[in-house]
């Protein structure tokens, strides 16, 4: 006989598994038997935000065919390690799909505008900064890569609150993330009580947007109010619906910047 090797699921910030410096856990039963997540505090949250804010410039100004690898190498990666109680197949497509608008979407959303006079117009969509992602506890993994994929994809670096009821998705994406060459600070993976999380993340002042599903919207609104961060608030009913792969879902977090250029006459 041989003793088992009991795994700690940890926070992942910058790149990292830390433990949460509150010293605080959960528990939930998962198919290993009951096991123990970190219970995530306001600290927690700011060093992920430090994390996803130092990293931001990096991330934004990466090509969009790098930012597409990526996602697809996040894919191979899923694939090769399923996760127990997850829709694992549905959440590998879900990241393929969006490995492929990585170097499309400005295509769609940008245009070139008809004006008066010598010049060219452009408008061009660049990333909004940083993004908190509020999990649902329905379908943990899919949810979560359905939420976080196109904010990343988009140029945005992201702090994510994993599902309170089924923090193992979290645990293990946060996995994913570490050895699918993803930048440290571009995922950043935090588990606890959503009630906890939920109003120190709608009025952290290093958020600039919030993209959320199943939650309370009064709550993010009335704490989002302080910096006026962008709120998004889905409702959706399966998450395996090709409209989860919409570019209308990366919309709300790229900023659209127009260019005026002298052509010749």
């Amino acid at each position: 006989d041989r003793l088992p090797v009991l795994k700690t699921y940890k926070l992942f910030i910058g790149g990292a598994f830390v433990r949460t410096e509150s010293g605080r856990s959960m528990c939930r039963t998962t198919e290993r038997g009951e096991t123990h997540f970190c219970r995530a505090s306001r600290k927690d949250l700011r060093n992920a935000v430090e994390a996803a804010r130092s990293r931001l410039e990096s991330w934004s100004n990466a090509t969009a065919f790098l930012r597409g690898q990526i996602l697809y190498r996040m894919a191979e990666m899923l694939e090769e390690r399923p996760i127990e109680s997850c829709a694992s197949e549905a959440a590998v497509d879900r990241l393929v799909a969006w490995a492929g608008w990585a170097d499309k979407y400005a295509q769609v959303l940008g245009c070139n505008n008809p004006v008066a006079g010598p010049y060219y117009n452009f408008t061009v969509p660049d990333p909004t900064g940083v993004v908190a992602v509020v999990c649902p506890d329905d379908e943990p993994l899919l949810s979560m890569v359905s939420l976080v994929a196109p904010v990343i994809a988009s140029g945005n670096t992201c702090v994510v609150r994993a599902s309170e009821a089924h923090p193992l998705a979290g645990g293990a994406f946060g996995e994913i993330c570490a050895t699918s060459d993803v930048p440290a600070g571009v995922v950043n993976i935090l588990t606890g009580h959503r009630d906890e999380l939920l109003e120190q993340i709608a009025s952290h002042r290093g958020i600039d947007a919030i993209h959320g599903a199943h939650v309370d919207r009064r709550v993010l609104e009335l704490g989002a109010s302080g910096n006026m961060k962008r709120v998004v608030v889905r409702d959706v009913a399966d998450w395996s619906d090709e409209s989860c792969e919409s570019p209308e879902w990366l919309e709300p977090f790229v900023e659209f910047k127009t260019i005026w250029h002298p052509s010749a006459m």
